[in-house]
């Protein structure tokens, strides 16, 4: 039997394909980078579930999470946004889409990608972790705060320390498969 993290729902194919195969994979795609930014900032207060099953919606509705073409975005776009069900129609989030992509580009011109100012609060590397259950995941570290200080100073909006890092969990910064997941050896 294939233990899992203990959040993945038994039986739900999109969340375990998710945790199997996404979670906790090391990624420096600038373009899956803001992906991920933006859709975690769209899950606060909200279900990752809810996130993820939109999540090709997100992707249709930000034209692939091209930085340069969301960060044009003008009013018409947010209401054409406001207007779509495939998304979370929160204006505060989608406007933050855009301010991201905007404050994303300038993180690129001033550290040549996203991924070298992103990376940089982990040094490079990801970090493994070894908890044995859920409950010993914490849900804030000083470099999620450190990261979240950086992005809010230059623009970025929701992008809380809690934010940061789910964020830095699903992009492999950290490894925090529980120690029992078959996926903690493998990341």
């Amino acid at each position: 039997m294939i233990v899992r993290c203990a959040w993945v729902p038994p039986g739900d194919d999109l969340y375990i394909a998710y945790h199997d195969r996404e979670w906790g994979v090391p990624v420096y795609d600038d373009r899956a980078l803001f992906e991920s930014l933006v859709l975690d900032g769209a899950q606060a207060g909200l279900s990752w579930s809810t996130i993820l099953r939109k999540r090709e919606n997100y992707r249709k509705a930000f034209e692939g999470f091209d930085m340069a073409r969301v960060a044009r975005y003008d009013k018409a776009k947010v209401a054409e946004l406001l207007a779509d069900p495939g998304i979370v129609r929160n204006r505060r989030k989608i406007v933050s889409a855009i301010t991201n992509a905007q404050a994303a580009l300038a993180l690129v011109e001033e550290y040549g990608s996203l991924s070298s100012a992103l990376w940089q609060f982990v040094g490079g590397t990801p970090r493994r972790n070894a908890w044995k259950t859920l409950g010993e995941v914490p849900a804030t570290t000083a470099e999620s705060e450190a990261m979240s200080k950086f992005l809010l100073k230059r623009g970025f909006r929701f992008v809380g320390p809690t934010i940061c890092y789910a964020f830095m969990q699903a992009v492999g910064m950290v490894n925090d498969h529980t120690t029992d997941c078959f996926r903690w050896g493998e990341v």
